[in-house]
């Protein structure tokens, strides 16, 4: 007789299911630690041949890998080099960033999510962008909010997003939808998992 629970489970393909199978799974993972130690690095020796100087990234709920230790390595580089945090505009219900060091001073925005507070705004060259999911050529699942999207949208110049998240997130079989701004890379913590011809 076997045990369902030892059964590994199908995706759903009801994507509000599938984001909450996903997240759960995330914070599951018995080597999430490890899962993150690899990430970081995978991100610290993808950032060394990049040229930009401006990082848009996130602060990690739900179980999301952090990125913010590599970037503060990163940003040791230079004193041009700076790192953002998103702040949401509620009218547009789109994504500023905000310039964020450690220690800068923080509250939380109307979600519950830190966001710097009274710094100095600006475009990032590069973007960070926190996988649920991801598939084939860029294909990113998000938290179904379309925060990323509409601020993609509205970017000019667009700035190169990579979306950071751990491989259990692969769905081989996930499509594009009308409104979805594919990444142009992926980063796991298996290294880079995907990334756009140029």
């Amino acid at each position: 007789m076997s045990n369902a629970f030892n059964l590994p489970l199908e995706p759903s393909r009801d994507k509000k299911l599938l984001r909450r199978q996903l997240q759960a799974e995330r914070l599951a993972m018995a080597d999430r630690h490890e899962r993150a130690v690899r990430l970081q690095h995978a991100l610290r020796v993808w950032l060394v041949g990049r040229q930009e100087r401006t990082i848009g990234a996130y602060w990690p709920i739900k179980g999301e890998f952090d990125a913010l230790p590599a970037l503060y390595r990163w940003s040791e580089g230079g004193a041009e080099r700076r790192i953002g945090l998103p702040v949401i505009n509620r009218d547009t219900k789109q994504l500023r960033f905000h310039v964020w060091y450690p220690g800068c001073p923080m509250e939380d925005d109307a979600y519950g999510i830190p966001k710097p507070k009274d710094t100095e705004p600006f475009e990032p060259q590069l973007l960070l962008v926190p996988c649920v999911g991801f598939g084939p050529k860029g294909v990113r699942l998000g938290y179904g909010g379309g925060f990323y999207d509409r601020t993609l949208a509205a970017l000019t110049p667009q700035p190169y997003t990579v979306g950071v998240g751990y491989a259990h997130g692969f769905l081989p079989w996930l499509q594009a939808e009308p409104h979805d701004v594919p990444l142009d890379a992926v980063l796991t913590e298996d290294g880079l998992a995907w990334q756009r011809e140029t």
